[in-house]
């Protein structure tokens, strides 16, 4: 362990155990793992060997904080974040298609969102058989293989895990900066949070190798690593437990940092669409995806390439997130290590609430508050914080409680909560006393009216 001291001793035991039982059972030949919280690695053990000796079956030297590995699909989500900053600085839309970012392919009617969700439809790999023949495309044959390429599913009809959705949105990033993929990803995501040994090419001194066990034989075979070229936005980076750490740290306090809003996380972290409609409790937004154990939701992803697994979990409410890698192509389960982990964590240390603090007079927005009522129900009007809320006491399964923000002297817009993005108008009678409101253009009274009793 790196820093056991950051957390309480008998809470570093449980998930050093977690870790530990891990690796045994999944036999793999080494499994690292990192906890952070409030925007800093707070936990981090490495258990078995980063290397084997292959012909002698024997360990090797176990990995540390900056030991690298593979991270396969995680990759997927700095494609997101950073198509979602070049959102946030005008350079795009999620709601642009393939033809207004990367004109003259087959699926030019595919809107940004729908790729990065999942949801476009598009067959799952890029033309070929990439992951038997090692021999992955350039930007030419990528692009131009196209015409070969199937559209499985329409747009929107069900998640459907596409790793050629995120080769070309690596594509429409490099043309929309017109430089590498990799180049935009450092200078957006790496830089900023200071990531130095993340990158495509790994440091041959102190990488770890990755292997498949043999079901029966316990034997380890060496398996190769890939050049991923054009492909590499869905799969291609390495990382390791204090780089993704710092990764984890601001997906899930991204206020510390500066790379993207917590509003656009959030945005990044609302379901776009459900991988299992019948159960919802797997979900995808935009690049992350969204799992829910009992009570809690979590988003991150998984990464999977030849001799390696890797899971990011994090939960913004509680600015907590894991990392877990794994040096085997199968066995390992890391998203749900990962997973354990948090749980363990805010099951042993809750997140600290915050404290209660009166809020400053205003005689304008305190006049809103109190009961009034809507549709024949009652809506309660209260300040949390310095905010303007509403809840509606039995709402009959839909979202109880709204935020506001004000825009002008007799106007707000409901930021948060129920009927998000719609107006709370004030109507004042002559003499300046409020005398109704509309809510999303219903009538809000003081009084509980049958909609035969409303006066416009």
């Amino acid at each position: 362990m790196t820093v056991p001291d950051l957390l309480p001793a008998d809470l570093a035991r449980t998930l050093q155990h977690l870790v530990g039982t891990a690796q045994l059972e999944w036999r793999s030949p080494g499994v690292s793992a990192g906890v952070v919280r409030d925007g800093r690695l707070v936990w981090s053990t490495h258990v078995g060997s980063a290397r084997l000796d292959v012909d002698a079956g024997t360990p090797g030297p176990s990995a540390h904080d900056d030991t690298q590995f593979l991270i396969g699909s995680v990759t997927k989500t700095f494609s997101a974040v950073t198509i979602m900053a070049l959102r946030d600085r005008g350079r795009l839309s999620v709601e642009d298609t393939l033809e207004d970012l990367l004109p003259g392919t087959p699926f030019g009617d595919l809107t940004i969102r729908s790729l990065l969700a999942h949801a476009s439809g598009l067959q799952r790999e890029p033309v070929g058989h990439l992951w038997e023949s090692f021999e992955a495309p350039d930007e030419d044959a990528l692009l131009s293989d196209l015409v070969r390429a199937e559209r499985v599913l329409p747009p929107q009809r069900a998640f459907h895990y596409s790793n050629l959705a995120y080769a070309l949105l690596g594509q429409v990033i490099s043309r929309v900066e017109e430089r590498p993929w990799e180049d935009v990803v450092r200078e957006v995501v790496l830089e900023p949070l200071g990531m130095t040994r993340t990158g495509l090419v790994p440091d041959e001194q102190d990488r770890a190798h990755g292997y498949q066990i043999h079901p029966h034989a316990r034997t380890a075979t060496l398996e190769p690593v890939i050049d991923l070229r054009a492909t590499a936005p869905l799969g291609g980076l390495w990382s390791t437990v204090a780089d993704l750490g710092r990764y984890a740290a601001f997906c899930s306090d991204a206020g510390r940092f500066d790379v993207l809003a917590p509003e656009t996380i959030a945005e990044m972290c609302s379901p776009v669409i459900m991988a299992d409609p019948e159960d919802w409790t797997t979900g995808q937004g935009l690049g992350f995806g969204l799992f829910r154990r009992g009570e809690r939701v979590l988003a991150g992803h998984g990464g999977a390439m030849p001799g390696f697994l890797t899971g990011l979990r994090f939960r913004p409410r509680d600015r907590v997130g894991a990392v877990v890698f794994a040096n085997a192509t199968s066995g390992p389960s890391p998203l749900v290590l990962a997973t354990d982990l948090l749980c363990a964590l805010l099951d042993h240390e809750p997140t600290t609430p915050g404290v209660w603090t009166p809020s400053p007079r205003d005689d304008e927005r305190d006049a809103l508050l109190g009961r009034w009522w809507c549709e024949g129900s009652p809506l309660d009007f209260e300040v949390r914080g310095d905010a303007l809320w509403s809840t509606m006491p039995g709402s009959r399964g839909m979202l109880d409680d709204t935020r506001y923000e004000q825009v002008d002297r007799d106007l707000y817009r409901a930021v948060e909560g129920r009927e998000r993005g719609e107006l709370l108008e004030v109507v004042r009678a002559d003499d300046g006393r409020i005398r109704k409101l509309y809510f999303a253009t219903y009538a809000v009274t003081r009084e509980p009216l049958a909609f035969a009793d409303l006066e416009a």
